[in-house]
């Protein structure tokens, strides 16, 4: 069996890769770059492909598919990315990723409290040498009541971790969990939340789940944090509302349009992203390169389960990681 690996990148997932052929048994291949058609004859006799969040369409899938491909697996939770339809009318199995959901969570709070406490403004401010107090205090988190939107693994990590700074903690999902939080509408979680954090999962339903109507109920002065998909947000909205200053600030490690973007270094580019730049320039808006995952723990567990999902569909078995 053989797997051939996309956009891998050599100083962290390429060491668990080759751990895990000799722990499992498989042949692998890879490569840096992401997955195109022109480099798609790099999988000629692998029987699965691991990719990373870029998309895969459907010329793209029937290339590797003529080659011998039977599976693909992306190393992302979300696979938005990938074109389902496609590769069930290819007969290819699709897998993603698992992987322990406290990273997400931890940088969730990061981002959270960095938002509260006008960070990039004190940061901004201290490198012009510039120490004063005016316009930058803050929130105690504790004192907020925290609406978290989507309670799989890692909103519910996020909701403990919220009780432990004595929040009120608001949840909306469609398939509550007994328990564990307060749940409430959407449209009250908003209106009653200082603070919004969204973990749903980017399905096309989900799309601009948060638009001018929805940010429009939220509280004056409220943040809104997205470490899960970009595509949750309209972002044309968003702006609108840090414009006109209904909402204080956001902090946002995803947002729409950012293929092909993370993760390399466009530093000499002027990149095609005009929303991206404005989110940048403004004082209370945190943007981070979709890195909340960026954990050893969790690197290991997105290859893993990965290699796990491409085995077992090489051997025509089950798998908890199939998309379905």
């Amino acid at each position: 069996m053989k797997v051939f690996a996309y956009s891998l990148r050599p100083y962290d997932e390429l060491g668990y890769l080759d751990a895990l052929s000799h722990e499992l048994g498989f042949e692998y291949g890879w490569t840096e770059d992401y997955p195109t058609t022109a480099n798609a004859g790099l999988a000629a006799g692998a029987d699965g492909v691991c990719v990373i969040t870029s998309p895969l369409t459907r010329e793209l899938l029937g290339a590797w598919r003529d080659l011998g491909v039977r599976g693909v697996a992306t190393r992302s939770i979300g696979y938005d990315h990938i074109d389902l339809a496609a590769a069930r009318e290819l007969g290819m199995r699709v897998a993603h990723a698992s992987y322990p959901p406290d990273g997400v969570a931890d940088y969730t709070v990061m981002l959270t409290l960095m938002a509260l406490r006008k960070v990039k403004l004190v940061q901004r401010h201290a490198a012009a040498q510039d120490f004063t107090l005016e316009g930058k205090i803050g929130r105690a988190l504790g004192s907020c009541t925290v609406g978290v939107v989507g309670t799989g693994a890692i909103g519910a990590c996020v909701v403990r971790r919220l009780r432990g700074f004595g929040c009120r903690v608001l949840a909306y999902d469609p398939a509550p969990c007994a328990g564990l939080a307060t749940y409430v509408s959407l449209p009250e979680l908003l209106a009653e939340s200082d603070v919004v954090t969204l973990h749903a999962p980017g399905l096309p339903e989900n799309r601009h789940m948060i638009g001018a109507a929805e940010l429009a109920r939220m509280r004056e002065g409220a943040v809104l944090v997205n470490a899960a998909r970009g595509s949750l947000v309209d972002t044309a909205a968003l702006l609108d509302a840090l414009e006109s200053g209904h909402l204080g600030g956001a902090a946002l490690d995803t947002i729409e349009h950012e293929s092909n973007l993370y993760y390399l270094d466009r530093g000499l580019d002027v990149l095609p992203n005009r929303d991206r730049a404005a989110l940048m320039a403004l004082p209370n808006v945190i943007v981070t390169p979709h890195m909340a995952f960026y954990t050893a723990e969790d690197v290991e567990g997105m290859v893993r389960s990965n290699v796990e999902a491409l085995v077992a569909f090489a051997s025509g078995e089950a798998t908890p990681h199939e998309v379905r």
